[in-house]
């Protein structure tokens, strides 16, 4: 069974893209993007302290080259 929550997102997600193809505006939805619920401050510190540095560690980065 699908939360409530996924059924909403999905929508809006549709309704996003019909708009964009509809008006021809070049859009796509991020590739392999993970949505996460954030639940407490120390989470959301966490992910704004990824958020704020993400650039600074790039180059530590395994991806980096």
């Amino acid at each position: 069974m699908q939360s409530w929550l996924s059924v909403v997102i999905r929508q809006f997600k549709q309704s996003i893209t019909r708009f964009a193809n509809e008006n021809n505006i070049g859009f796509a939805w991020q590739a392999r993007f993970h949505d996460h619920i954030i639940r407490d401050n120390d989470e959301m510190n966490g992910i704004a302290n990824y958020i704020e540095n993400n650039v600074a560690n790039w180059k530590e980065d395994e991806f980096y080259t």
